[in-house]
Order: C-alpha cells, then structure tokens, then sequence
C-alpha cells in the first residue's frame, strides 16, 4: 500500500503561504497570518487571503502517480501539476475528495503542485506510487512578492498557472509569493508589516483600483498612504527593487469621478508623484510604471467586463510586466537584497 504523506511531512515545501490552519484532519494554506486574523479587515480579505494563490507544493520524488485526499470545495480552479518545470495535467477539486496523477516522467524530478486560485484547499494527505523516494526541494530562485487586486490575484483564469503572477514566475525563474486579494487591495497597514517581514528579493505592488471602486482613499489619503506603505516595506527591505504600477486601463473609470471625486486617470499621476517624492528622499530602487504601459486602450477588447482581462489578457500582461518591469529592474544587486 502505498505511503501516505501528511501536510506536514519534512520533505513536503509549501511555497508562497503565509501561515497555516491545522486540524487533525488536514492542513489548509493560508495568505494572511492565520493566527492573526483579527488584526486584518474581516470577511472579504479573509475569504480571498483562505485561497491560495500562487501557493504549491513542492518535493522531489521518482514517483509515477500522485494521490491527494482533500476536502470537497465548493468552487475550485483545479490543481495544477509541472514535472521539472513542464505542464504535466490538470485535475478538478470542484466537489471532489481526491485527485490523481498518474504517468509521471520516470526518474527523480522536481514535482510542483499549483494549487487552486479561487476556493479553498484543505489537504488531508498525499500518495505516492508504492516504494517512491522523496525529498524536500530548496528553492534557490529569486523571491519575488507581489500585491495587488483581483487583477494580480486572477481568480477568473482557467487554471492555476494561467494567472499572470505565475507565467511571470515561471518564464522568469521566480519564487512567487502572491499577495493579490480580489477586491482588497486598500494599502492596509497590516499588508505592508506582512510584506516587511517576509524575505524578498524582489517587490512589486500595482494599486488604484480597489481604491477607486470603494472610495476606500480620496485626493488627501492616497498618496500618503503609498508613501507610508513603502516606509513600512522598507524598514526590513531598504534596498528590494521595489516596482508601483498604476491602475491598467478601465474604459469606464478613467475619466468618471468615483464617490470621493476621483478619476483612474487622476489616481496614476497621484501614484507617480508618491513615487517621485519617495526617489527624491533617497529610495534609489522604487520604480514606477504607468499601468497602461503594461496594459492599455489597445487592449481594451480583452477586458470583457471592462476591469479584468481574460484569459489573452492576462497573457499580454505577464509579457509585459517581463518585458518592462522583470528584465529592466528585477536585476540582483551585487550586495545582495533582503
């Protein structure tokens, strides 16, 4: 009979998760701080933060078959699986207790499950094929966190590694840590005491939306948040490149003012200007980039709700965000980030 691994197996690496929730039955990831819940905005960020974007599991093993045993979600985006980089298969969690791989590359590989963007996963155990070695694998990858909206957390692409954040991480040789919570991207201070305490070679934040759409900041607060964000990020990270994109194009907002009597198109120049003024009090690796640089009115036609882009979108903004931001700032330092 074949072994089972529990979540918490010393061999198993859970990549780009905060924190955990454990029982006696399973192991669920988390991307805020679980045992701190209270200090965060209930609800809406709890639910976003419950499903883990970005997060895989990962080992080395010569295994031929992979079994998961989970709890049923009601939604799911699947789990994806890659063998030493490659695109082995995909399988459906939605209202499923167990998920297969099986045909696997023969010999010891590097073995990445992707876990489910949208809904929750809540691992009971794994199998592998009867007799299979295991390993832990340690990253050497460049870490790289993100944080942003519902574009950055992607929860409407059709698979786990179709979100942007992941084909930037994976084209690029990325650890990925993804902070993009659909709806919450408000700058709270908790996010930026997270994202300071984390180990990052890399920082990239695209903010505006969210805050457009609730009125959650007006022209007086938005901008000194940002400034404050950053100062926040950087009393552990004082020298992270460190990239602030500005809302991509939204054909609707860009020139209707919101409830607090703010524009899209008004938002990116408060960004420059934070990002400015933090350059001109010595942050010398703070970068700003204008969203619609990385996606704009060209690319209105793959926004099919006028606010997030669809699947061809998401493409085009992952190889521009490599292009422009990935290859241009995100160069190692030779002293080394932190």
């Amino acid at each position: 009979m074949p072994a089972r691994i529990r979540p918490d197996d010393p061999n198993l690496t859970w990549q780009g998760a905060i924190s955990f929730q454990r029982t006696e039955d399973w192991t669920m990831p988390w991307r805020i701080p679980y045992e701190k819940l209270a200090l965060f905005p209930p609800d809406a960020l709890w639910e976003r933060a419950a499903m883990p974007a970005g997060v895989r599991l990962s080992f080395r093993s010569d295994t031929e078959t992979i079994a998961g045993y989970v709890d049923a979600a009601e939604e799911s985006s699947g789990i994806d699986l890659y063998c030493d980089g490659r695109f082995q298969g995909w399988a459906d969690l939605a209202g499923q207790e167990r998920f297969l791989f099986d045909a696997l590359p023969p010999g010891e590989k590097l073995i990445e499950l992707w876990l489910p963007q949208l809904g929750q996963f809540r691992l009971r155990y794994l199998e592998l094929s009867l007799g299979a070695a295991m390993t832990p694998y340690q990253d050497p990858r460049p870490r790289w966190i993100t944080y942003g909206s519902s574009i950055t957390h992607c929860r409407t692409a059709g698979r786990p590694t179709e979100t942007w954040p992941s084909m930037v991480a994976r084209e690029q040789g990325f650890n990925l840590t993804c902070m993009g919570y659909g709806g919450q991207c408000h700058l709270d201070p908790m996010v930026a005491r997270m994202i300071r305490d984390l180990p990052a070679d890399f920082l990239s934040m695209k903010v505006g939306i969210n805050i457009y759409g609730a009125g959650s900041l007006n022209v007086r607060t938005f901008g000194p948040a940002i400034i404050g964000f950053v100062h926040i990020v950087r009393e552990k990270h004082p020298n992270t490149p460190f990239a602030i994109i500005s809302p991509i194009v939204s054909p609707p907002r860009e020139a209707t003012l919101n409830a607090v009597g703010f524009t899209l198109s008004a938002m990116r120049e408060e960004v420059k200007v934070a990002v400015e003024a933090l350059k001109a009090h010595g942050d010398r690796n703070i970068h700003y980039f204008d969203g619609l640089d990385l996606f704009g009115p060209e690319h209105a036609d793959m926004l099919p709700d006028e606010l997030h882009p669809n699947a061809q979108g998401y493409a085009v903004l992952a190889d521009n965000f490599l292009r422009k931001v990935a290859q241009t700032v995100f160069v190692p330092s030779k002293s080394g980030t932190t």
